[in-house]
């Protein structure tokens, strides 16, 4: 595989939080070591999955990846304690059921080279759908066919320091704490770039089409909320 090296090629942070995701955990993992950008550390969380998830992370033996394990608190608590251990410069995060294209870092470093003052670097996002799938028939699939810019955390590679001054998830949400961080990163005037490029591959399975989705609403409304409050307090 031809890694890229960069300057002095700073660490990369990944962080993958996990509930019983066994059957994608390996082929996202498989999606970060194939990635053209080194060093990289990937820092598999798991919350508290009762499945095959841990076994399937632990036949991975690349000192890049690292397992730590705790109890069912949510992504936004698992997201925390990746970047509690994480040592990277850069830090990035991928859901356990989705995908990047290898060449996902390279190119989102190659736009901090160009301009240092870039807090944090975006890519476009594609969805397919899981081989579960296949068999319904009414699934609409045009999302399928087109890629959209990806304000998402799935995407994005953001200066460590840059992060912290913004500040860790909420984990009061189980759903959208991004959309809460990336408001606030907004309010602060931290510099964004979108690039042009397909870099994630997000997974539509079951659990994302149903529970998941009627979960998110009331956080959702609840984040929205709290949003226009702070900056209607903030312009008073």
């Amino acid at each position: 595989m031809n890694i890229q090296i960069i300057n002095r090629s700073p660490l990369i942070s990944i962080i993958i939080p996990v509930y019983n995701a066994e059957s994608y955990i390996k082929k996202t993992i498989q999606s970060v070591l194939n990635q053209t950008y080194r060093p990289v550390e990937i820092i598999v969380v798991d919350d508290g999955s009762t499945d095959q998830s841990a076994e399937n992370i632990r036949q991975f033996q690349q000192p890049e990846v690292k397992y730590h394990f705790q109890s069912n608190l949510g992504a936004a608590s698992a997201r925390n304690k990746g970047i509690e251990l994480a040592k990277g410069e850069y830090l990035s995060f991928l859901d356990a059921d989705d995908l990047w294209l290898p060449n996902k870092l390279e190119l989102q470093m190659r736009s901090f080279q160009k301009d240092p003052e870039l807090d944090m670097v975006f890519g476009h996002i594609k969805q397919f759908r899981s081989q579960e799938l296949n068999a319904v028939e009414h699934w609409e699939t045009d999302l399928e066919k087109k890629d959209i810019p990806g304000i998402s955390i799935c995407t994005m590679l953001i200066k460590m320091r840059s992060y912290k001054q913004v500040g860790l998830f909420e984990i009061q949400w189980r759903i959208g704490e991004f959309l809460d961080w990336y408001a606030k990163a907004e309010e602060m005037g931290l510099k964004s770039h979108m690039l042009k490029e397909i870099v994630t591959m997000r997974r539509i399975h079951t659990d994302n089409l149903g529970i998941r989705e009627r979960q998110a609403q009331a956080d959702y409304l609840h984040i929205l909320k709290k949003t226009i409050d702070r900056r209607r307090n903030k312009n008073d």
